[in-house]
């Protein structure tokens, strides 16, 4: 009886594997393409997201700040008129032009509305004028003109003005406050406050302003 001998089987490779196609692999190629397409165009929509973020927080932390405006005395000053008693008899009667600044830092125009400085001595107002209202322009300066008279009939004779004009000097301080928006971008607008607080100091000799701090 022959010997029956161990054989291991082997598969056979299918008779039916077809090795793929040109136009198999060309389909593939155009698949991996446009895939690779889709990955960069969400690349470049991430990195525009995130720079559009970028600008708006710039925007509203450095433009949409809206800081309050500076108003303050000029100091060029003009008397038109000087009348200065003595110790003996303190009184004035100055008129004299000058001009309000209202400086504007912001990225839009500030509106301001008809206001009235008062011009004081040791608290008693003295005199009176009106600022028109008007609007500064974007990181700008608007001066207006003006003229003051101030006068020391309403003092009471409780106060020391006979001693300051002896002296050679006459203090005056001033006050206003403006009211007014800011506007920015066209469709944003803000309240914003100024404040004017000075103090002006006359040489009575020289009859010109010595100093003048706000």
């Amino acid at each position: 009886m022959a010997e029956k001998t161990n054989q291991q089987a082997y598969p056979m490779a299918s008779a039916n594997k077809q090795p793929r196609s040109d136009e198999e692999s060309a389909t593939l190629t155009s698949e991996e393409l446009r895939r690779k397409k889709r990955i960069k165009l969400a690349i470049y929509i991430a990195a525009f997201a995130v720079f559009q973020t970028i600008v708006i927080l710039v925007f509203a932390l450095i433009v949409m700040r809206v800081k309050t405006p500076k108003v303050r005395l000029g100091t060029d000053v003009t008397f038109q008129n000087f009348s200065a008693g003595t110790q003996a008899s303190p009184s004035f009667d100055l008129s004299f032009t000058t001009q309000v600044s209202v400086k504007n830092t912001n990225f839009g125009p500030y509106k301001f509305d008809s206001t009235t400085a008062t011009f004081m001595y040791q608290g008693v107002t003295v005199g009176q004028v009106t600022i028109p209202k008007g609007k500064a322009g974007l990181q700008s300066t608007k001066k207006v003109g003006v003229t003051v008279n101030v006068n020391s009939n309403a003092l009471p004779s409780t106060t020391n003005l006979g001693s300051e004009l002896g002296g050679g000097v006459l203090t005056l301080n001033s006050h206003a406050k403006l009211s007014g928006k800011v506007e920015l971008m066209f469709v944003m607008k803000k309240k914003k406050s100024a404040e004017m607080i000075c103090t002006m100091t006359i040489d009575l000799s020289a009859k010109a302003v010595q100093s003048i701090i706000c």
